[in-house]
């Protein structure tokens, strides 16, 4: 008898794969569609219906001639800078004191990553209240006998994206805590007593051998806070609403002016693109040391 044929790769798995379908056939037609649909629109001058009247790169051109598209750029890039920078390091901190096996850890947990569990909105709206000169952090300072203390962060256009800082640290550090303690206990016991016996202080330890071990978690916790410093939008308008005047404007917030209340689809659809430019550039990166390093090394 002929040895039987082995069944076709297509065919491996197939139940697998047909679970996955759907989920599959979203991403082509809904993400994929959507976005090749925003670009396409991108260059031509739909106002409140699409319309595939093209205009070339007027659209692009104009965007980058507006003010507050570039004051939006300017706060997305000093509040993701930062977010990124004191999140990491705030984050991983937290993290290091909590792998030391202190007690009430649980708690601990618990209190740092509750404010995760708020919405942006809900966010704002706090640190609204607590940022506010009449009954907030200035006034309850003035009451204890600091008359001349000033701190009203959300009314200076000149530094309100700091206070949109805070309040976006205050929710985001207790996530970046966490992904950083999983990492952390995923390092092996022994290369800590080996580092004991050797002699070698602590904060060597986690500055040349834990940090570098830890390159996976690290880059899926950048990917995830750079998603979210683009996506930024509901924090600002609980917070500022924008303002002062547009000082506090992000991209996603132009998006949303123009698309929905300016009626400007095309302007809207041309920032959408540079918005997922700006995340493309973010994982492409990631992709390439994820699965294209893999590969070389």
């Amino acid at each position: 008898m002929s040895q039987a044929r082995r069944p076709s790769r297509l065919f491996k798995n197939i139940s697998a794969k047909l679970a996955s379908l759907p989920m599959v056939l979203t991403a082509l037609v809904v993400f994929l569609g959507g976005t090749l649909w925003t670009v396409l629109y991108s260059f031509t001058d739909s106002k409140l219906l699409p319309r595939l009247r093209f205009v070339g790169l007027d659209q692009y051109e104009r965007l980058w001639a507006t003010e507050r598209w570039l004051v939006s750029i300017q706060n997305l890039a000093i509040y993701g800078l930062l977010s990124l920078v004191f999140s990491f390091v705030i984050g991983f901190l937290l993290a290091a004191l909590l792998d030391q096996k202190i007690r009430f850890e649980s708690a601990f947990r618990t209190i740092f990553l509750y404010p995760f569990a708020l919405s942006f909105i809900v966010t704002g709206l706090v640190w609204q209240w607590i940022l506010n000169p009449d009954f907030g952090v200035q006034q309850i300072v003035r009451d204890l006998g600091w008359t001349s203390f000033t701190f009203d962060p959300l009314y200076d256009a000149d530094i309100v994206i700091y206070g949109v800082l805070f309040a976006g640290l205050w929710q985001g550090t207790g996530l970046i805590m966490c992904l950083m303690l999983a990492g952390l206990r995923g390092i092996d016991e022994d290369i800590w007593k080996a580092a004991r016996v050797d002699g070698i202080p602590m904060w060597k330890t986690y500055l040349f051998i834990v940090i570098p071990m830890m390159r996976p978690v690290f880059i899926t916790t950048l990917v995830i806070v750079m998603s979210g410093i683009v996506r930024v939008y509901d924090l600002v308008v609980a917070q500022t609403g924008g303002g002062p005047g547009i000082a506090s404007e992000v991209p996603a917030k132009y998006v949303y002016e123009f698309m929905f209340r300016a009626q400007n689809l095309g302007q809207g659809f041309a920032a959408s693109t540079m918005m997922l430019l700006s995340v493309a550039i973010v994982l492409i990166p990631w992709a390439y040391f994820e699965f294209g390093g893999k590969k070389h090394g």
